[in-house]
């Protein structure tokens, strides 16, 4: 599979590309989408990342099975090594896993067709998930014996309520978009044609903000959430200090009386 990408102004959009196994990933292409992430972390000409499926099939639909066998060396000898070493030797599972990326820039998932295992726990470490009308989604790990590896039911009792959660993940029955828009698992719902423009035009209202702020913002929701309110309330204050003087603050008051479009550059 080729995971493309292009631009649009300050949005990266990342798609993978993989329509004959319904975006199923394999190692070599869960490398490349780290890989693109992480230099759009590091770019400052990227304000936002929008992460979709090619054709209207499917978003994704987690591991390529037929290319993730089980690696012939001992799971411990693995999960005790680094990523890169463990997927070297046919281990997949802690690629998936975005956490150590450390990604402050939104991540926007827009997801078209299928949205199964690994695919979802994909999308469930999206900021903001928004779905075509003919979206569906799924844990069925629980079918073939087996469970989510990477924290997808974790994140699933974080994104919507826990009875709706441990339903997804006990049954491993499959919902359509209509029900995952009811208890929230997505934000939106578009027809499928229409499903790419408006996660770019979401992602450029985005972009459009003061980028440092938005990424401290996202990065006080990932760190502080499950803090008490006395600790993430100081936490909150001292990310308001960093940006008090930062010349995008500046300008955004500058804009405001002026009553002109603010000009960020991101310092």
């Amino acid at each position: 599979m080729t995971v493309h990408v292009r631009r649009s102004g300050a949005v990266l959009v990342i798609e993978l590309h993989a329509p004959e196994s319904l975006n199923a990933l394999t190692i070599d292409d869960l490398l490349e989408l780290r890989r693109h992430l992480a230099d759009a972390q590091d770019d400052d000409t990227v304000n936002a990342i929008v992460l979709t499926g090619s054709g209207d099939k499917a978003f994704c639909t987690g591991a390529n099975l037929k290319a993730t066998m089980p690696p012939a060396l001992p799971f411990a000898a693995g999960i005790l090594s680094s990523r890169g070493k463990e997927a070297g030797n046919g281990g997949y599972t802690r690629l998936i896993d975005l956490s150590d990326l450390r990604l402050w820039k939104p991540l926007i998932a827009s997801i078209n067709g299928y949205c199964l295992g690994g695919g979802l726990e994909l999308a469930l470490q999206c900021d903001i998930r928004i779905a075509s009308t003919t979206a569906s989604f799924a844990l069925p790990e629980v079918k073939v014996a087996s469970i989510p590896a990477v924290g997808g039911v974790q994140y699933l009792l974080r994104a919507i309520p826990a009875v709706h959660a441990m339903k997804l993940a006990l049954t491993g029955e499959r919902i359509d978009a209509e029900h995952a828009l009811r208890i929230g698992l997505v934000s939106d719902l578009y027809a499928s044609d229409a499903l790419q423009d408006q996660a770019t035009s979401l992602a450029q209202r985005i972009a459009s903000n003061g980028p440092l702020a938005v990424q401290m913002v996202k990065k006080l929701a990932l760190e502080t959430a499950h803090l008490a309110p006395e600790q993430f309330i100081a936490l909150s204050n001292l990310a308001w200090g960093t940006l008090r003087d930062s010349e995008d603050r500046i300008e955004g008051r500058r804009a405001f009386a002026e009553k002109r479009p603010p000009r960020y550059r991101g310092r």
